[in-house]
């Protein structure tokens, strides 16, 4: 009997329509991932003014929101392996719409904090859409796409400026929160339309269920499925009692076969999946995907910082004089344009040396390149050089993130993979809320050269831990 298996199907049908319309629901989760950290750049200094919050209150803003992306990171991860990506997506989008726009109507500052908490925990399962992506992505070029697919991150982060300039001008932040969530009213509208991984359908041995979703994709991609019956690689499988196994490692799949995997993957899917994360076979690889996770948000939010805190800090700690608090909203937005524009040159040098040098060299270049722009602002530097350098290192760290956001789904198998991202995004998420305290506070402080050397640090010992990766996953298919 022939048969063939998820990725031998991909493979044939090539990257068409259906995985363009993929793309793009995917994406539009990823921009509105973007739009609604953005968002606190803007409306955090207008809620103070309105309600006259002191400046330590206004910083709850933004922690609750952060806290609400780690936790959400680790659930959303662990939902999606155990109940389906669909189901993570539709409850992470509904969660992220409702309180979106619940936080608009706000009544004071105590019931903002708790809406954009929520918000924060249904942004948190953002990273489900890039594994949902990826798992219907043939393995050749997977990694442009993967790059294609960031780019909406920038996207949002333009749109969130442009968005804020129109509205704060003639609007309330108010407006800014609702219009804010519109991404995810979108994504809600057209869940239906939205298929089930299947990937994760063979997992599970529903294999009629990935039969008809991979038959749906032949059919709009207007191609052909190979030949034979839908298979899969018994390492897929959390447990493999099945002892009748083909020569070529692949066990053909009916719906009635393996149900005592099935039904034990639904009970205990996601203590499985943790187990798989601490597994001889990848702890390594867990432990420093963690690390560089971390290093890399650390040094994206702390990039985004430095753009607006080191310019203030020269004039300040050279000068002797307090730099004046007021500022026009046209720098800001001025300002978010330009470290967002940084972004695709990193996008497009990663995506043209992803496929060809490989995931971890790929990474390591960056980061060290990232660190090559940092060195120099160790000292005082002029304003235009200074913005040349962040722009270069920005460039750097955005390519790195969008590769380690390739690269951490390919490492794990499909039954632990949202889990071990989730829970890599959640260690990343410390990263962003623990860089402000030390960068702004080095920063303020006038020490400027102990903050640089901070991010070199970290940076650098990031590079270190992507030479150490155990496995290299370019034109490897996901297991």
């Amino acid at each position: 009997m022939e048969t063939y298996t998820t990725d031998d199907a991909l493979t044939a049908m090539g990257f068409g329509k259906f995985q363009a319309l993929v793309l793009v629901y995917a994406g539009t989760g990823w921009l509105a991932d973007s739009m609604e950290l953005m968002l606190l750049s803007f409306v955090g200094p207008l809620v103070r003014q309105q309600w006259n919050v002191s400046a330590q209150h206004e910083s709850l803003l933004s922690s609750a929101v952060f806290t609400g992306m780690l936790i959400g990171a680790c659930s959303w991860g662990y939902i999606s392996d155990k109940y389906g990506r669909r189901t993570a997506l539709l409850f992470s989008i509904i969660l992220t719409t409702g309180a979106g726009f619940l936080s608009a109507l706000s009544p004071n500052y105590i019931s903002l904090i708790v809406f954009r908490f929520l918000v924060g925990i249904g942004v948190g399962g953002t990273h489900v859409f890039s594994s949902w992506f990826l798992e219907f992505v043939p393995a050749k070029n997977r990694g442009t796409w993967m790059i294609v697919f960031s780019v909406f991150w920038t996207i949002g982060t333009i749109l969130e400026a442009s968005l804020a300039w129109v509205v704060l001008s003639r609007l309330s932040w108010r407006w800014l929160l609702a219009f804010t969530a519109l991404p995810c009213f979108l994504l809600l509208l057209l869940f239906v339309i939205a298929p089930e991984s299947p990937r994760y359908l063979c997992v599970q041995n529903r294999i009629s269920d990935a039969t008809l979703v991979l038959e749906r994709m032949a059919k709009t991609n207007k191609v052909a499925l190979p030949p034979g019956v839908l298979t899969y690689h018994k390492e897929t499988q959390l447990v493999d009692h099945n002892p009748l196994t083909s020569q070529n490692g692949h066990l053909p799949v009916r719906d009635n076969d393996c149900a005592p995997d099935n039904a034990m993957s639904s009970k205990s899917g996601g203590i499985a999946a943790l187990r798989k994360l601490f597994s001889r076979k990848l702890l390594r690889s867990t432990l420093l995907i963690w690390f560089v996770w971390f290093a890399n948000s650390f040094a994206y939010y702390g990039l985004v910082l430095l753009s607006s805190q080191l310019s203030d800090a020269n004039r300040r700690c050279t000068s002797g004089q307090k730099s004046e608090g007021q500022q026009k909203n046209a720098n800001l937005y001025k300002d978010v344009f330009i470290t967002s524009l940084a972004e695709f040159p990193g996008l497009v040098i990663s995506a043209i040396i992803v496929d060809w040098f490989g995931r971890k060299a790929t990474m390591w270049i960056l980061l060290f390149g990232c660190c090559a722009f940092l060195g120099p602002l160790a000292v005082h530097q002029k304003e235009s050089l200074t913005t040349a350098l962040l722009f270069g290192a920005r460039a750097c760290g955005m390519g790195s993130s969008t590769v380690l956001c390739l690269y951490a789904p390919e490492v794990y198998p499909t039954s632990a993979r949202s889990t071990g991202v989730g829970i890599a995004t959640a260690i990343g998420k410390i990263g962003g809320i623990v860089c402000p305290i030390i960068a702004v506070g080095l920063l303020r402080s006038c020490h400027q050269m102990e903050a640089v050397v901070v991010f070199e640090l970290v940076l650098g010992l990031a590079g270190v831990a992507c030479i150490l990766f155990p496995v290299e996953t370019k034109g490897r298919e996901m297991k």
